[in-house]
């Protein structure tokens, strides 16, 4: 394992049972909102977050001298749990993170109490061909995941063309907009509370430009993945996703059909956010899910 320094904060009584929480590629671990946090810890739970390595807090690296793969992200996980003093734990991971709570349940299951996935997809589903084949216009083969929403693509192929921000404000107009577009279509937008949190993780990056570096981890080791080893999980598995799903729209369908005794939840009017609308539903499906 690489020695990064990772931030990370916990919340809750430390004799609780214990709740990790991974967010996505190139985020950081505050995207896992407060009162979201504080209703999981106030249910009875240890509530533990992290910023990615070059997210956040978290060190920043230079990528040509010290290159990493998502193994070694995903690594990061242990680390997190080690550096807590948590042999195992409640998994609940969003997005990318979900895809590790995945890898981390086959790969390491004596660490893993449950499985939560929200807004995920499947381990080895090939998921970053078929958003970079939607983005270029290639044809999907037969057989793939299903692709990202038309808003979702033209949001991302009009970035790819346009030059990028500079200065605060513009940057945090930047991620507004992607926000707007990953929040979905289900439920209002708050643009208010939306800037001011973008403005929290702007202010808080050691280095905001270093997040892209999960780029190149991907790029390092495309077979990161393994295929067809879902069957290989064996501990209690929630699949989280909003029926607005704008990113992976269907995915965690197949998750749940590919995880032995996996149970799906569509959340109303969810995208590929955590809006204050979604939290009580959301959190009081994770403490039922983690009731020990």
């Amino acid at each position: 394992m690489q020695n990064v320094n990772l931030w990370s904060e916990e919340f809750g009584a430390e004799t609780d049972p214990p709740i990790l929480l991974i967010m996505g590629s190139m985020s950081q671990g505050v995207l896992w909102p407060d009162e979201f946090v504080g209703r999981l810890a106030a249910g009875g739970r240890r509530v533990i977050r992290y910023d990615h390595r070059d997210t956040g807090r978290s060190d920043t690296v230079d990528f040509a001298a010290q290159p990493y793969s998502w193994n070694d992200v995903k690594d990061d996980v242990y680390r997190v749990l080690d550096i807590h003093g948590v042999q195992s734990a409640h998994l609940v991971g969003h997005s990318a993170g979900g895809l590790l709570g995945q890898l981390v349940a086959v790969e390491r299951p004596e660490r893993v109490r449950s499985l939560t996935v929200i807004a995920s997809s499947p381990l080895g589903g090939g998921e970053g061909q078929v958003i970079v084949r939607a983005l270029t216009g290639q044809p999907q083969p037969q057989g793939s995941l299903p692709e990202p929403a038309p808003e979702f693509v033209d949001h991302y192929r009009t970035l790819m063309s346009a030059p990028p921000p500079e200065g605060r404000r513009a940057l945090v107009d930047g991620m507004v907009a992607e926000q707007r577009v990953l929040h979905g279509t289900g439920l209002p937008f708050d643009e208010d509370a939306t800037r001011r949190l973008q403005e929290r993780i702007y202010d808080r990056a050691r280095d905001l430009s270093a997040s892209a570096n999960h780029r190149l981890a991907a790029m390092a080791d495309p077979d990161f993945e393994p295929v067809g080893v879902l069957d290989q999980v064996r501990v209690p598995t929630l699949v989280v996703e909003g029926s607005h799903e704008p990113v992976k729209p269907g995915h965690g369908a197949v998750i749940a059909e590919r995880i032995p005794g996996a149970r799906l939840m569509v959340v109303a009017g969810m995208g590929h956010t955590l809006p204050p609308e979604v939290h009580e539903e959301l959190t009081d499906a994770i403490l039922a899910h983690t009731a020990e």
